[in-house]
Order: C-alpha cells, then sequence, then structure tokens
C-alpha cells in the first residue's frame, strides 16, 4: 500500500508484507504474484470488482522472526492507515505472539500510497544514519500529522462497494455528474469537493498544492492515467518539481480508487 517501487524497497532495505488482491475465486498476493500491469487489465476486463484483503499475523509474524534472526535489535512496522485495513490489527497480533525480549513498534501511519511511502522511507534512512527505535517512531508520528493526500476520482463505485466511502458518504447523491474530490491526510476518505470536469478536477489537486507555504516529498500518483504529465505540468506553475516523484497506485489502493485516479502527497514543512 505504500507504492513503493522494488528497486526503492532493496536500496533502502525495507521489508514488505504485502496484501492479498481477489478477483472472484482467485486469490493473487500483491506484487509477489500480481503485477500493477496485470492489475489494472484485470481490472479492466473483470465483471465484478476485486476485493483486498489484509495479510494473515503470520506472514507478519515470519518477516518479524526473519529479521530478528538476521540481527535486527529492534523493528518498526509502519502500516497502511488502521481505519482503512485490518492490516495494522495483523501486525499488532503477529508483534504480541513472537516470543523472548523482543522489541517491535507497529505504528499507524494514518496514511497510504505515497504518503505512507514517503514515512517509510524516511524511517529507513533514519534507520541507516543509527537512529533508535524510539526516534524513529516519533518522526513517524510527527510526519503523519504533516502529511497530506488528495485525490481526484472518475467514479465512487470501488469505493462504495469496497465499503471504504467513509465520510464521502454524501458525495454517491450526485456521483455520475461530478468527479469526486478526496482528502485522505487523516487515514480515512473525507470528501473534500465535487468538480464537474477532469480539467477541473486537475485545477483542483494543483491549488491544494498551491495553496500551502512550504512542503516537502511531493509526489504525484495514479492509477495509470494518461494525464499524468499534463498535471506535472500544471504543478510546476505552482511548486518545485525538480525531486517529484511520479509513480503508479498499485493493486491494493486501486482496487478501492479504481480507474481514473490521480492525486498529490505531501509533506507540510514544520
Amino acid at each position: 500500500a505504500c507504492d513503493l517501487t522494488d528497486e526503492e524497497l532493496v536500496d533502502y532495505g525495507i521489508e514488505m508484507v504485502p496484501l492479498s488482491i481477489r478477483f472472484g475465486n482467485e486469490e493473487f498476493v500483491d506484487r509477489v504474484e500480481l503485477s500493477i500491469d496485470e492489475f489494472y487489465r484485470r481490472l479492466a476486463e473483470a465483471d465484478d470488482l476485486p476485493e483486498t484483503a489484509a495479510p494473515a499475523p503470520g506472514k507478519f509474524a515470519e518477516a518479524f522472526q526473519r529479521l530478528l534472526d538476521d540481527g535486527a535489535d529492534s523493528i518498526v512496522c509502519i502500516n497502511l492507515s488502521a481505519a482503512l485495513s485490518a492490516t495494522m490489527q495483523a501486525a499488532e497480533t503477529a508483534a504480541k505472539g513472537i516470543e523472548g525480549d523482543t522489541d517491535i513498534r507497529v505504528v499507524d501511519s494514518r496514511s497510504i500510497t505515497a504518503g505512507l511511502g514517503a514515512m517509510v522511507v524516511s524511517a529507513a534512512q533514519a534507520a541507516a544514519e543509527g537512529a533508535t527505535a524510539d526516534e524513529i517512531g516519533a518522526m513517524v508520528e510527527d510526519m503523519s500529522e504533516r502529511t497530506r493526500v488528495y485525490g481526484v476520482l472518475d467514479t465512487l463505485d470501488n469505493l462504495k462497494k469496497g465499503g471504504r466511502i467513509g465520510n464521502a458518504q454524501a458525495l454517491l447523491g450526485s456521483m455520475l455528474s461530478i468527479k469526486p474530490a478526496l482528502d485522505l491526510s487523516s487515514g480515512e476518505v473525507e470528501e473534500a469537493g465535487k468538480l464537474r470536469t477532469r480539467k477541473k478536477s486537475l485545477a483542483w489537486l494543483r491549488d491544494k498544492v498551491a495553496g500551502e507555504t512550504k512542503i516537502e516529498k511531493l509526489a504525484i500518483m495514479s492509477s495509470m492515467c494518461d494525464d499524468e504529465d499534463v498535471f506535472r505540468t500544471m504543478l510546476s506553475e505552482v511548486a518545485d518539481v525538480e525531486d517529484l516523484r511520479i509513480g503508479p497506485i498499485g493493486a491494493v489502493i486501486g482496487t478501492h480508487g479504481g480507474p481514473g485516479v490521480i492525486g498529490v502527497a505531501y509533506v507540510v514543512a514544520p
């Protein structure tokens, strides 16, 4: 759900415990048995919407034990928003079941996709520089308070059917004639706007960024949208895009957002 690349996971020494995606009776481990391209191909052809499933506690336990066996002194496990997934609960169950005197911190990012990814990378960098588990936990908590995630959708169908629509329920009455704008900065789905066209949706996202005094770790994420470059150009008018990160929304978030999602994530500078 952090939507980091495989290369980033390797480069920063990050262990990932993936969720699973179900298409009907077929279940796939995300990014192990199902690539992003294959997910969106299946999504376009599927009669019924896919579903996501949190990892079993045993999967976290295996990862924790592997890291401890490799010599880890402490483990900081940063999770997809607990308000949107049972993933964190599974991690907590696994941590309690590990025998011995172990230091495992299970943290709620209260974020998704590139917002979560920014926290994970920052934590890995801090760990590599010698930060303690206490320091990393405090840093992630602070970043969580300052991380913003906004997205615009082509449809609310996936969110509605997946049961993740949260406080955006009021948008359903007019969802056929609007492009819903959502604020996920709190880790929950909140209604943030009703736009009439795709162009106005992108302008709304641009204006969210423009309204901030100073931001860090700016990212664009989309469900393989063909107007990413258009939006990047729009962002360049209001923000420094030199270190802009652009990446696809993976299957976990893509299942609930559906096709045509584009969003921004950033951290408000302290």
